[in-house]
């Protein structure tokens, strides 16, 4: 029994590290259709949702079926609790791809060839910080797990300049208030994955260590 419960538990995180690569992949190709303005790259985004969905289910499945049959407790327990909290985000992460690549489809197909606020730098941070939350991930790694916490307001300050020279062009340009009013939106959908990669952070360092830091508590001076 102990060698077919621990062989679930690979293969339940095999399958979330993939729905991981998945999703950083789609948040990679979604800021890559903001920044080309490529509206067959953004279809292609929000075409194929469906397979994180799929996978996210699947992941969720298996983990409660393991919880079921095998009753685990303790370390394991822990695990199989985060692992169903980290899936839901990972899969949060998948649809606010999918709302970027809308965004810039409708941007791209506006036509307008002045860009207003450039999201390349913010893009670069947020994927940074998905990017280390699945490392920490990877590796048990809470050092890096508590790296993430300390990056997010980095992005809520680029969020808030975004807002600013936006709000400042839609009274300058009361004609593209529609195509502005969806670039300000690619900077609340960038900023909302960056909060995911932060609650994947969180609940990576629940799992290794049991500590719940959600509510400003990673803030403390003994993780700074």
């Amino acid at each position: 029994m102990t060698k077919h419960f621990h062989k679930a538990l690979d293969s339940i995180k095999k399958k979330l590290l993939t729905l991981g690569a998945m999703v950083e992949e789609r948040v990679h190709l979604s800021v890559k259709a903001v920044l080309d303005k490529d509206v067959d790259l953004a279809r292609k985004i929000y075409g194929s949702d469906y397979e994180v969905d799929e996978m996210e289910v699947e992941v969720e499945e298996e983990c409660l079926k393991v919880m079921a049959l095998h009753q685990p407790v303790a370390v394991d327990l822990r695990f199989l609790i985060a692992v169903i909290k980290i899936n839901n985000e990972l899969e949060r992460i998948g649809d606010q791809a999918v709302n970027v690549a809308q965004r810039a489809e409708r941007i791209a197909l506006d036509g307008w060839e002045e860009f207003t606020f450039d999201y390349a730098v913010m893009a670069k941070k947020v994927q940074n910080m998905l990017k280390l939350s699945l490392d920490a991930l990877v590796n048990y790694d809470i050092e890096i797990a508590y790296n993430v916490l300390h990056l997010d307001d980095d992005v809520d300050e680029i969020k808030n300049r975004a807002y600013d020279v936006i709000k400042q062009a839609m009274g300058n340009h009361s004609d593209r208030i529609g195509n502005l009013i969806n670039l300000l939106l690619i900077s609340r959908h960038l900023e909302r994955v960056a909060d995911h990669a932060t609650n994947i952070a969180e609940e990576v360092i629940y799992m290794i260590d049991g500590e719940i830091v959600r509510h400003g508590s990673h803030y403390s001076d003994s993780n700074m």
